[in-house]
This record gives C-alpha cells, sequence and structure tokens, in this order.
C-alpha cells in the first residue's frame, strides 16, 4: 500500500465513532495495521470516491448465496445542525445474471425501524431509488446481501442528512463482509 492509501485510511479509521461520541477500536481492539486490512479489502483500495460512498465485490469467489457486508453509520449534529435521516441508494456494477442481484437495508434499532431497496437492473451503472430511514442523530446499521450465489460488484451511496436537505456529519465501521 502506498503512502497516499495508508493516510487516507487511517484518516477514515479516525472517522469511525461509536453512538456516544467514543472511538471504536474497530472490530475488537485490532491494531491500525489490522484495521487498515478490513477496510481495504472490504471496499478496495479505490472504494470510496468520497467519505460518504463505498464499493466493494461481495463473495469474489461467487460460492455463497448468504454473503452479507454490515457495518455501522454514526449520524451527527454539523455546525449545530441535527440530523434528520439517513439516505441510501446501491448500484450493482455486475454484469447481469438471471435471479442475482443486490440489496441494501438500512436500520435504525433504537427506533425500530427498517427500510431495504434491491438494484433489479445489474450493470447499468444506475443507482438505484434513493431510501430514507428518520432517524435522527446516532447509529443507523446499514446491511447489503444478494440473493445468490454469483460475485456481486457494487457501489452504496449514503449520506446523513437535516430535515432542510444539509448533510450532517457521517461516520462509517465495518463491521462484516463475509
Amino acid at each position: 500500500m502506498d503512502m497516499k492509501s495508508y493516510l487516507f485510511f487511517k484518516e477514515t479509521i479516525k472517522l469511525i465513532q461509536y453512538e456516544q461520541g467514543c472511538w471504536m477500536n474497530m472490530v475488537l481492539n485490532k491494531n491500525i495495521s489490522s484495521i487498515i486490512f478490513v477496510v481495504a479489502s472490504c471496499f478496495g483500495y479505490a472504494g470510496f470516491a468520497n467519505a460518504d460512498d463505498g464499493g466493494a465485490t461481495m463473495d469474489p469467489e461467487g460460492v455463497s448465496a448468504t454473503f452479507t457486508g454490515f457495518a455501522i453509520v454514526t449520524c451527527s449534529f454539523k455546525d449545530g445542525i441535527p440530523t434528520d435521516y439517513l439516505t441510501a441508494s446501491i448500484r450493482d456494477l455486475s454484469p447481469p445474471v438471471d435471479g442475482l442481484m443486490v440489496n441494501l437495508q438500512l436500520l435504525k434499532i433504537d427506533k425500530g425501524m427498517a427500510v431495504s431497496i434491491a438494484d433489479t437492473v445489474s450493470g447499468d451503472s444506475k443507482f438505484s431509488d434513493p431510501i430514507q430511514l428518520r432517524g435522527g442523530n446516532g447509529v443507523y446499521y446499514m446491511m447489503v446481501n444478494k440473493t445468490d450465489v454469483g460475485a456481486r460488484t457494487f457501489d452504496i451511496s449514503y449520506h446523513c442528512m437535516s430535515d432542510t436537505g444539509l448533510h450532517t456529519d457521517t461516520s462509517i465501521g465495518v463491521l462484516q463482509f463475509q
């Protein structure tokens, strides 16, 4: 990994926060090189277009129908403006395969809320319609999965937003990608 990528991932790790503002020591107290490996493995070196986009290949070997990505997204105040909702959409970049699609779910456990969507047209380079979960500031969970065996390359765009449409602070930490 070159120095620019290393510094990018190091700064990304600094953004990963847990619900009450504590720094999350990514996935059970791993050291920085392990954290960088986890993030790099899950999203690839070029996986982040900006702080609120990510992408990867689920199940690169194409052998698991139950492959699931699971992340924690923390939405918080920005310049005194609170978050109203988390919005997200998904794009399947893989060639079309009958019956094989990618799905995106958002959950706000403390409010008992969830929403989901699928990208029903593989490889068209278009994002799904956006989904929104109005849960205010705090921790949201984001999951991505697929409907059958086969590798799927995808992008996710996600943003914490105020009730007036302003972007609020958004951070993410990958909990599972297998």
